[in-house]
């Protein structure tokens, strides 16, 4: 979402990053209820998660209104930033079954304390990168999720992620409002199209495999990374 409306629709990027985690906030609480009534979030780690999101956040949102993120200065290295985020999901998605045998073959079984501790630093680590690029939360943390807790299925390691975002995105989006960087109504019009998107997107998905979807979701990233580090 917000490299379409950096590139396409010519908008700041601190407002497509705002915009973006507010609109995400909101998505991804329905997603959330659906998960949730299917018992697919593990709410434990979603504490462990949120523990260290939270704050590293809030944090990082001093930070950007001190510096101030609407400038001409700031779009270049918000540009820069964003998409260096990007890149390394299009290569987390791409490589994402070899990354995770590769975890599976040198990451023995951790112990509960040091899996606890981990789960808090990955979310810290989240929240600065969606904080400044609203890049993060999707593929990178299901990703790592899928290499901290292997035995977890993964419509469980999906439905935690997409729970976790939730006050992560709020928190973020709220702060990118206050510095001024949120369009409202674009964030309407968001909405109200991805509302079709989703049955749409739905539809197809289900006909479509990973082999054929993640190929695509990768390359998209990387040319959107590419253009956004060359502009």
């Amino acid at each position: 979402m917000t490299p379409l409306l950096v590139l396409l629709f010519g908008f700041h990027p601190a407002t497509a990053v705002g915009t973006d985690l507010l609109y995400a906030s909101v998505t991804k609480s329905a997603g959330t209820l659906v998960h949730g009534k299917r018992e697919t979030v593990d709410w434990k780690i979603v504490g462990g998660l949120a523990s260290g999101s939270v704050p590293a956040s809030v944090v990082t949102l001093c930070l950007m209104a001190y510096f101030g993120v609407n400038g001409a200065h700031s779009a270049l290295v918000l540009n820069l930033l964003l998409g260096s985020a990007l890149l390394v999901t299009s290569i987390a998605v791409f490589f994402r079954p070899l990354i995770l045998r590769w975890a599976g073959d040198h990451i023995d079984a951790m112990e509960a304390r040091n899996l606890a501790r981990s789960t808090v630093v990955l979310g810290a680590i989240l929240g600065v990168l969606v904080s400044i690029t609203s890049v993060g939360a999707g593929a990178l943390g299901t990703t790592a999720l899928l290499i901290l807790y292997p035995k977890l299925p993964v419509a469980r390691i999906a439905g935690t992620d997409i729970a976790h975002a939730v006050p992560l995105t709020l928190i973020a989006g709220i702060g990118h409002w206050l510095m001024g960087s949120v369009d409202l109504t674009l964030m309407l019009s968001l909405l109200a199209g991805s509302i079709p998107g989703i049955v749409v997107g739905s539809l197809l998905a289900t006909r479509s495999s990973d082999s054929v979807l993640r190929p695509i979701l990768a390359l998209t990233l990387l040319v959107s990374s590419v253009k956004l580090l060359t502009a």
